[in-house]
């Protein structure tokens, strides 16, 4: 009877367990879909020109760009070039056309994306349509490949997949975090210099009437108009 009762109270906490672990990988799913960072856009880009687009990029992060010329011009060259802030070069290609780059920053920064367009003086080309789509983090990871090469089951990738995002959404909160302390910290010392900066106003200004009443006193004295 009691191995009975033992085997019914285990068998109800292994479909707790199981249910609370359905109920978080459905939490996760959900939340997938607020924090993938997907950003697609298209503009024009005219002969012999070059147009730049500022990224954030955030510490260890990967972010991918899958870029498409929509009818490329003969004869048209198109280069693609990825810096940081600092000018160093993080991804550079001559002449693309349809592609991918992938980059990961060695710390937060902005990175310019510029697509560099060369054509013959003597050439009208009309302006090239591009077509650029920038991933963030989880996003930007190929989980179908990572499982081809690990040979993983389907169920195991999603495993992966939400682990890597659990990872994410840790690491957004220690970023906000850090943010948070780094605007306190600037807050405190703007408050710091407007309060000095107050108490010197005030010295100025007592420094200044007590030097007006005294040559007050002493021209009133000079006119006889006081003793």
């Amino acid at each position: 009877m009691q191995d009975k009762q033992h085997f019914e109270s285990l068998t109800t906490s292994a479909k707790s367990f199981v249910r609370t672990l359905l109920v978080a990988i459905f939490f996760l799913l959900i939340l997938n879909e607020f924090v993938t960072q997907v950003a697609g856009l298209r503009f024009f880009l005219e002969s012999n020109t070059k147009r730049c687009l500022k990224e954030e990029l955030r510490k260890d992060v990967l972010v991918t760009g899958d870029y498409d010329l929509i009818s490329p011009t003969p004869g048209i060259r198109t280069d693609l070039t990825v810096t940081d802030s600092k000018g160093h070069t993080a991804f550079q290609r001559d002449n693309v056309d349809k592609g991918k780059f992938a980059v990961t920053a060695d710390e937060d920064d902005i990175y310019d994306i510029c697509f560099t367009s060369y054509a013959s003086h003597h050439q009208n080309a009309p302006a090239k349509e591009v077509h650029l789509e920038l991933k963030h983090g989880v996003e930007a990871k190929n989980y179908e490949q990572l499982a081809a090469v690990g040979k993983l089951k389907p169920l195991e990738m999603e495993l992966t997949k939400l682990e890597d995002l659990s990872a994410s959404i840790v690491q957004d909160f220690e970023y906000m975090k850090k943010r948070e302390e780094e605007m306190r910290d600037t807050n405190e010392s703007t408050n710091t210099r407007v309060f000095y900066l107050s108490v010197f106003s005030m010295c100025c200004l007592l420094s200044l009437a007590t030097w007006q009443v005294l040559y007050l006193r002493k021209f009133f004295k000079s006119k006889k108009l006081i003793e």
